[in-house]
Formats: C-alpha cells, sequence, structure tokens
C-alpha cells in the first residue's frame, strides 16, 4: 500500500462528499475500489466515468492490484486459504480439505437435502480455532427464504462443548424480502467482512427472490443482469477479504430429460460459470445424504455420504 494513498478519503479526484456516497455504496475500502469498474462508481457516486476510471487507476496502484503473476506466486498465495470443515471427514475430503475462501461455493438440491443445515454447521464452525477446522472468525447470514433458525446453531455449539450464545453473537443476520433488498444487504454485509470480524457469508438461498419476482421468459435477460451484479459483490467479498461465500440454490424439473436426474439448479450459465465449485445434494437412506461434486477448478467430480443428524454434519 502507498504510503500517502490511505483510505478513499486520500484518493486523486475523491472529496468529502464523494467519499460518502463511495462508502454508503458499499465501496468502504480501496481494494474494493480497485476491483470495481467505471460503470459502477460513476452510477454510486455520480461522478463521470472518465474520473471514476482514474480513481480506480489509484486505488489499483495503492493496493498493488491488477500485475501479472508467476504460477509459482499463484501456488504460493493459494497456500494461504483457509479451509472450514463442515463437520464430515467425507464431504471435507470430496471438497479438498474443506470449504475454502476466496471462492463462492453453491450447493444445490431439492427441499430437505441438507442446504440450510450445511449452512448452519458451517456458521458455527467458521467460529473454531484454525488447528480444529475453523477460522477463528464470525458469519454473516442472509436469510431469503426464514430458515435460519437459532435454536439449531445453539444444539450445534452446544454439541461441540461451545458456548451456545456466544456462537450466536458471532453470527450476523439479515432477512432480505426482495431481491434489491438481497442485492443492498450484501452491499452492507462489506462493512461487517472490512471490520475483520467476520470470513464467512451465507446467502440461503440466493436464487428464491429472483426466481419469485421475475416469470416469464421476457423478464429473463434483466433476471440474469441483476443475479450476475450480485455475484460479482459476492466475488468481491470473498476475495478482497479472504472469505469463503457460501450460497444455496434451488432446482427446477427438466421435463425433457427422458434419461438421468430430471433436476437442474436455478441460475442458468450465470451462476453456473460463476460459482467456484458446485455440490449437488440429494437424500439416500436411513438419515443420510449424498453430496456429489459436479465442478471444480482442480477437483475431479465424486461423491460423499453424509449425516443430518440432531448433532448437525456428521460422518455415518
Amino acid at each position: 500500500m502507498s504510503d500517502v494513498i490511505r483510505n478513499i478519503d486520500d484518493l486523486p479526484g475523491v472529496g468529502p462528499v464523494t467519499a460518502e456516497k463511495l462508502r454508503g455504496g458499499g465501496f468502504s475500502s480501496i481494494e474494493a475500489i480497485a476491483v470495481s469498474s467505471p460503470l459502477e462508481l460513476h452510477e454510486v457516486a455520480d461522478i463521470t466515468e472518465s474520473t471514476a476510471a482514474k480513481v480506480i487507476a489509484a486505488a489499483r496502484e495503492a493496493a498493488d492490484i491488477g500485475g501479472f503473476l508467476s504460477g509459482e506466486e499463484v501456488y504460493e498465495k493459494r497456500q494461504s486459504i483457509g479451509r472450514i470443515t463442515s463437520g464430515s471427514t467425507r464431504l471435507n475430503e470430496l471438497i479438498g480439505g474443506g470449504f475454502e475462501t476466496q471462492a463462492i461455493v453453491e450447493a444445490f438440491g431439492e427441499f430437505g437435502s441438507g442446504k440450510s443445515q450445511i449452512a448452519h454447521q458451517l456458521a458455527v464452525n467458521v467460529q473454531l480455532p484454525v488447528e480444529q477446522g475453523g477460522l477463528d472468525s464470525g458469519a454473516v447470514y442472509i436469510d431469503t427464504e426464514n430458515t435460519f433458525r437459532p435454536e439449531r446453531i445453539m444444539g450445534m455449539a452446544e454439541h461441540m462443548g461451545r458456548d451456545p450464545r456466544e456462537a450466536l453473537r458471532n453470527i450476523h443476520i439479515a432477512r432480505a424480502f426482495n431481491s434489491s433488498h438481497q442485492i443492498l444487504l450484501a452491499e452492507r454485509a462489506e462493512d461487517l467482512f472490512e471490520e475483520g470480524g467476520s470470513r464467512l457469508l451465507i446467502v440461503d438461498s440466493l436464487t428464491s427472490m429472483f426466481r419469485a419476482e421475475y416469470v416469464g421468459r421476457g423478464t429473463l435477460a434483466e433476471r440474469q443482469q441483476k443475479l450476475g451484479m450480485h455475484l460479482r459483490q459476492l466475488h468481491k467479498i470473498a476475495n478482497v477479504y479472504d472469505s469463503c461465500v457460501f450460497v444455496t440454490n434451488q432446482v427446477s424439473a427438466k421435463p425433457d430429460a427422458f434419461f438421468g436426474d430430471p433436476t437442474r439448479p436455478v441460475g442458468g450459465h450465470v451462476l453456473g460459470h460463476s460459482a467456484t465449485l458446485r455440490l449437488y445434494l440429494r437424500k439416500s437412506k436411513q438419515g443420510q445424504r449424498i453430496a456429489r461434486l459436479v465442478d471444480s477448478p482442480s477437483l475431479p467430480e465424486g461423491e460423499a455420504l453424509f449425516m443430518v443428524t440432531e448433532h448437525g454434519i456428521e460422518d455415518k
């Protein structure tokens, strides 16, 4: 970081009024501005796109963002990535050791397949010390379907020998009532990550609001554009704040599928290409769940069995 530019107020072309608008729009750090686009700053701070481009260029120079790295440097950087245990050894092995930071992990499946259960478990497990599979940090939980249950958190925490009340205090929850509100909450969540107390963002579920509000083929383009903007915000949180973003997703029926599984995740190619890692969850026998890794940049496809019990996510 530059000796002169320490915060957004020091950026050339950013006065007190502009700085206030930027912070109000979720751009409260040098790094957040460095990875933004001129159009985003233009819309949020009411400055020209040419001025916005200069502000971004200065932020990138100050934050040392934008240069090329060697493959070895990228490898060394990835060694510092954190991982959150799922509670299941088999599930951890499937996804390379746990839910990793600097990534968006999507879990999709039918009702009751275990998506929200994993979300609750991660909100507890992220608080564990690093040596126990956590990140010694808090969580931010955006609830779009009224699925968050504090009693479930307390039960999981107590089973792990942790203070249930303390576990709840380390989770910040907000209920989203429409897609615009959901996007706004993600922007405001960035303040919590900037403070350094959180390294896990959960959106449960990512697509339910978009699916309910944008009905019919005529609205598909607008829906996907808005969803894409939301995903860019989530990627920024994951990368700038070295955090894990865990999102759940619904499935829809594919009536023209004569063979194989007739379900497919909502969100189309926008979400399919954006998620770093995708897990397909489905029910099995005797309380078991099957997790199938369907997409990862570095891991092979595979499956793992895990249990959803009164204590949380466990091995059989």
